[in-house]
């Protein structure tokens, strides 16, 4: 009996958001388009590094002008990129672009792959990236998605050389081009042979961009154009107007695109493989002929497009049976098997089949009862019958025997107590993963943009006496008084799951910090256990314990500890457990919950940050200036400060007098659009005095180009390496030892980068204190910026604060607590002041 995947099912009910732009719907145009791709057995992979990277408008040509399986394959998931949407960043990041990439991918009809590659930040050559991702491992990811998805045509977004501006770019390209031999040797990465067969593409191509070629045309040597900008009228839109809403969908990266219409062409310059004159199709047998058995099914899917009745969609239904039943004869393979599952969505299209499960909890723990409530109707008319149901995690599997009539709901309930133990956090980030690579046990799972639903229900049908499946993940459902209704994916998480009340606990010698561990249940049961902190060492903690007790699903239990540390005292990680008599419960759970993609569940480990410095500050009160989304505002309160993250509107000279500093976030200069109309009452808080500190931007789309008291030029000089050694060019400067001494030992231990967007132009005004550079480059010193400004201090960074401090490393917060005390060496208590004049 086959199994029906439903895409059709699965793309409705996971949509867990409501989205102001849908993909396109299941009406009569759309199917006829269905219709007819199923006689197109031709197939294309866009080939690039990043989420962003794909050409949209030549992905929606193909897959709905062509009527190409098409796809793309992106070497990372965009976990080191920056986030105008929101804090999150890394990991987290990564998880918001795939979803991104699977909306985008929903609108424009194609598929999506990864490599287990993580993308750890810009990298300035293929050498450096290779090294870091380790290119054998990545290397045979990539063959093995050419394996499987069986390409006939492969594009690749960027030149495999320095034009392609970035290290993951160019190594995505020289991938793509080694695979496309290889992947075709039997004695290379063999073992995947037990699961897929060698496969050798036609033809690989560049698609060939004009800001790397300004002179490419049609007549160049190899090249073939592909207008994409055609209309369907089936779909009522252009292909490029689909393509813009695509690509709109990678809202964090503020890549909200325009429709356009008319001719657009594309330029393919040819690589590797055979060469092509007039189609990327050129010699490719894209008839039901490239399979054995094939024609047979030829005639048949004539005769479906010539009789299709679009305001009748149910009467093709037993033609796509008997289509299903043939394709089923063929030669089995990738083809078969596509076709086979673009039938299956036909069928339950042309029948309005829709089936839903229903739990009313989001949540679900091994060894506890889940309930569901079911539906299946069919809103067309037609022979179909249930005779099973089955939810093989619940160990449920009944017997129904009931035939659907037409608009006429059936509806059933169970409860049942789940059996798996694995949670189904993302399946790339279950495992510890290094630095430029994700750690995937199952192989399996290699190539997949996420998991399968971790609870389905299968409904076992005929249809026109035909076994068929429906599978159906199991939602939850809420109704918004302003978005309507919400569904979400139920996800199985731990029992108990644990909090730190901040993410990094700062301490100076001497103090005594209260923090907070909150334990939540998730499951309907009495559970009792002991809250424990795991400590590096030199610290004492009151209580050494904490007994918690709960008794329903959703109750929270705060409890309190008091660090503080020993002479010996170090910096670390702290673990945080919760133990019963036979269990330890040790994970977090956090939501990611944006309206474009599906509400996201992690299940990282339940740690702290727990940060020894002898640190000083000077003021009290910070005002914040938002940007794209940052946690820089935490991590001034942990320096003690009082932070004020203030509203445009709050932005008056009446209460920046009542501040020490004004810090602006990350592109606050990019997002911000009424900053242009405060920075004059900002530059004349620092010019009466004041201290402001700006902190990086991108030197393109900028809100205003008035930011700075004196002429200050942003570029792209950025440090990419984390290591690189850092010279201070004015040691004695007060920022660099007021009310801190900064050493070069406090930019030991920074992550991904040193920093960004450096300036590349300043005044004389400016007085650069820092110079760093990546390896074989010339020196940067844009990195930080102080001019006195009037009676105040204006300071400019592209230093990755919004990086270093969210990962508690203490020089950055050292270096960031003397940036915001410029110019207050005046306001110390007397005590300190005679000790700076010893």
């Amino acid at each position: 009996m086959r199994v029906i995947t439903s895409v059709l099912l699965l793309s409705i009910s996971i949509l867990s958001f409501s989205q102001p732009t849908q993909p396109p719907g299941i009406h009569t145009g759309y199917l006829k388009q269905k219709i007819k791709k199923l006689n197109f057995l031709g197939s294309v992979l866009y080939v690039a590094a990043h989420p962003d990277d794909e050409n949209t408008r030549a992905i929606t040509y193909f897959a709905n002008g062509q009527l190409a399986t098409t796809a793309y394959l992106s070497m990372t998931r965009g976990d080191g990129g920056q986030n105008l949407i929101g804090p999150e960043i890394r990991d987290e990041l990564g998880l918001i672009r795939t979803q991104e990439l699977l909306a985008a991918r929903r609108i424009d009809g194609g598929q999506q792959f990864f490599t287990r590659a993580n993308d750890f930040g810009f990298s300035k050559s293929a050498t450096e990236t290779f090294s870091i991702w380790g290119k054998d491992e990545i290397l045979s990811d990539v063959v093995r998605i050419y394996r499987q998805f069986q390409p006939d045509v492969i594009i690749t977004r960027f030149p495999p050389d320095e034009r392609a501006g970035h290290g993951h770019h160019t190594a995505s390209a020289m991938l793509a081009q080694e695979a496309f031999d290889m992947a075709a040797n039997v004695n290379l990465y063999s073992d995947q042979l037990k699961v897929y067969k060698p496969w050798q593409a036609k033809r690989i191509y560049i698609n060939t961009g004009r800001w790397w070629n300004q002179t490419v045309n049609e007549k160049s040597p190899g090249v073939i154009t592909v207008n994409v900008g055609g209309y369907s009228g089936l779909l009522g839109n252009s292909y490029t107007e689909i393509a813009a809403v695509s690509r709109s969908q990678h809202k964090s990266q503020g890549f909200g695109s325009r429709g356009t219409r008319g001719d657009q062409v594309e330029f393919l310059e040819h690589v590797k493989g055979e060469t092509a004159t007039t189609s990327v199709f050129d010699g490719v047998d894209t008839s039901w002929r490239r399979i054995k058995g094939g024609e047979l099914v030829q005639p048949l899917v004539t005769k479906l497009i010539q009789g299709f009745n679009e305001e009748k969609p149910e009467a093709s239904v037993v033609l796509l049976v008997k289509i299903h039943e043939q394709i089923l004869q063929c030669e089995a393979g990738v083809w078969r098997d596509r076709k086979v599952k673009e039938t299956e969505e036909l069928i339950k299209a042309c029948l309005g089949l829709y089936a839903e499960a229903i739990s009313d909890q989001f949540w679900s723990s091994d060894g506890y009862p889940v309930l569901a409530n079911m539906e299946l109707i069919m809103r067309a008319g037609g022979n179909v019958q249930i005779k099973a149901i089955k939810a093989n995690n619940l160990g449920y599997d009944t017997t129904v025997n009931l035939a659907l009539q037409s608009n006429k709901p059936l509806q059933f309930k169970t409860k049942k107590v789940l059996k798996q133990k694995s949670y189904s956090d993302p399946y790339w980030l279950q495992e510890e993963h290094t630095q430029g690579i994700f750690k995937v046990p199952n192989e399996s799972l290699i190539g997949k943009p996420e998991a399968e639903a971790p609870i389905q229900f299968l409904f076992e049908l005929t249809i026109e006496d035909k076994p068929f499946t429906l599978s159906v993940p199991l939602l939850h459902r809420t109704v918004d008084p302003v978005k309507g209704e919400l569904l979400r994916q139920v996800e199985i998480v731990p029992a108990v799951v644990l909090q730190s009340n901040e993410p990094v606990w700062l301490l100076k010698p001497g103090d005594r910090k209260e923090i907070t561990i909150t334990a939540k249940s998730t499951v309907d049961k009495v559970l009792n256990g002991k809250i424990m902190l795991t400590l590096p060492t030199g610290w004492q903690m009151e209580p050494a314990m904490h007994e918690v007790n709960f008794s329903k699903r959703g109750e929270e239990v705060k409890k309190k500890f008091i660090l503080s540390p020993s002479g010996n005292a170090t910096s670390g990680l702290v673990k945080i457990d919760l133990q019963t008599d036979n269990l330890v419960f040790n994970h977090s759970l956090k939501n990611i919950t944006y309206d474009h993609i599906p509400v996201q569940t992690l299940l990282p480990h339940a740690t702290a940050n727990l940060v020894f410095l002898d640190i000083k500050t000077a003021g009290k009160v910070i005002g914040y200036v938002k940007g794209a989304g940052d946690d820089v505002p935490q991590a001034l309160r942990n320096l003690g400060y009082e932070v004020w993250e203030m509203k445009n509107e709050e932005i008056t000279p009446e209460n920046l007098k009542k501040l020490d500093a004004v810090v602006l976030g990350v592109r606050a200069l990019n997002t911000n659009e009424r900053i242009k109309f405060v920075m004059k009452d900002l530059l004349k808080y620092v010019e009466e005095g004041g201290t402001m500190l700006v902190q990086y931007n991108t030197n393109f789309d900028l809100e205003t180009d008035v930011f700075s008291p004196y002429s200050l030029t942003l570029s792209r000089d950025r440090v990419t390496e984390e290591n690189a050694e850092v010279k201070f060019l004015i040691p004695d400067h007060p920022v660099m030892n007021f009310p801190n001494k900064v050493t070069p030992e406090d930019f030991n231990g920074w992550v991904q980068e040193r920093g960004l967007y450096f300036p590349g132009k300043w005044d004389n005004q400016f007085k650069a204190l820092l110079s760093m550079h990546d390896v074989n480059e010339s020196p940067k010193e844009g990195s930080l910026l102080v001019a006195q400004y009037g009676k105040g201090q204006y300071i400019y960074t592209g230093l990755s604060f919004f990086r270093e401090l969210p990962e508690g490393v203490s020089g950055a917060y050292k270096l960031l607590a003397n940036l915001v005390s410029a110019g207050k060496q005046n306001q110390l208590p007397p005590t300190e002041k005679i000790k700076k004049k010893k």
